[in-house]
C-alpha cells in the first residue's frame, strides 16, 4: 500500500482539505473534539491504516478547523502492543506529512515515577527514552522522506515548548516539564522496573508516542508532546493500576490540556 493511495482516498473524502496542524489524542482526551464539527473518516476505511481497538480511542480521523487553523486529529492511535508493526503504528505520520502538516501535537496518558508529578498534572515532554526495543525507522530508507540517520537533539521543538509555557501562564494552567519513557506494554511496569526507570531519568512512563515523535522528527515536522499524568506508576503508590482509572482522570483533567493546545494553535 502506498502513501499516495491513502492521500487520494482522503482527498476524495474531504474534498481536498489541506490541514497544517496534526493532533494525536491519547486515552481519555476525546473531549478535545467536542463541538468541532468537520469530516470524520474511520481508520478501517483508509487504505494503509490499521484499526485502534483500545477503549477510549474512537478510531477516526477528524478533519476540521481549530481556532481558525485547518487541522487533522487522530482520535486514537495504533499501539505497538496491539500487534501492529512500528511501521503501521507510525504510518499516519507519513500521511500527515504528505497532507501538508507542519506542526504535530502528540498527547498521551502516562504514569508518574515520582510523587512530585501527581494524577491530573500536565507534563510537557522535553525529551524521551525509547525503551520499546525497536525503532520505526528500521528497514530500507526512503530518501524522499528523510535521511538515514536523523539527528534527535531537538525531537521536541524548543520554540513550541516556550509557547506552551507562555500559553499555560495566560490560562493559569500549571504545566510541568520532564522526560517520557516508552515501554511496549500492554502490562503495566513492575515496581522494580519503575525504580530502574526513575534512575534512568524517566519522570513518566507510557506505551506510545515515542515512535510517532521519532518519525515526525525524521520527516522534519515541528513536534510537541504532552503527557497527562493519570496515575502513579507501580510502587510509587500502593494502589493497583487499571485502564478505567486512566480514562476517569482523562475525563476530569483533560479539559486543561485541551484548552492549552487550542490556545497554542491560535498563536502558531
Amino acid at each position: 500500500m502506498s502513501i499516495k493511495e491513502s492521500i487520494d482516498f482522503l482527498n476524495l473524502k474531504t474534498n481536498n482539505f489541506k490541514p497544517e496542524i496534526g493532533i494525536i489524542l491519547g486515552s481519555g482526551l476525546g473531549c478535545f473534539c467536542d463541538d468541532l464539527g468537520g469530516i470524520s473518516v474511520k481508520y478501517s476505511l483508509i487504505p494503509g491504516f490499521g484499526e485502534s481497538n483500545v477503549e477510549g480511542h474512537k478510531g477516526e480521523l477528524l478533519f476540521c478547523e481549530v481556532m481558525g487553523k485547518k487541522a487533522v486529529i487522530m482520535q486514537g492511535r495504533f499501539h505497538y502492543y496491539e500487534g501492529n508493526s512500528m511501521q503501521t503504528s507510525t504510518y499516519p505520520i507519513k500521511v500527515f506529512k504528505q497532507l501538508g502538516i507542519k506542526t504535530l501535537f502528540i498527547t498521551n496518558a502516562a504514569g508518574s515515577t515520582k510523587t512530585e508529578l501527581s494524577p491530573g498534572d500536565i507534563m510537557l515532554i522535553s525529551d524521551h527514552i525509547n525503551f520499546m526495543g525497536s525503532n520505526p525507522l528500521i528497514g530500507k530508507n526512503d530518501s524522499s522522506l528523510g535521511e538515514r540517520f536523523p539527528d534527535m537533539s531537538e525531537c521536541y521543538n524548543l520554540n513550541l515548548q516556550n509557547l506552551a509555557f507562555d500559553c499555560a501562564q495566560e490560562l493559569n494552567i500549571p504545566l510541568k516539564k520532564g522526560i517520557y519513557l516508552a515501554t511496549t506494554g500492554p502490562s503495566y511496569e513492575t515496581a522494580a522496573e519503575v525504580r530502574a526507570f526513575r534512575l534512568l531519568g524517566a519522570d513518566v512512563i507510557g506505551m506510545s508516542s515515542v515512535p510517532e515523535a521519532i518519525v515526525a522528527n525524521y520527516l522534519k515536522i515541528n513536534t510537541i508532546g504532552f503527557s497527562l499524568v493519570t496515575n502513579y506508576a507501580t510502587g510509587v503508590s500502593s494502589k493497583k493500576l487499571t485502564h478505567a482509572e486512566v480514562l476517569e482522570v482523562g475525563k476530569t483533567a483533560g479539559n486543561n490540556i485541551c484548552a492549552l493546545i487550542k490556545r497554542m494553535i491560535e498563536k502558531i
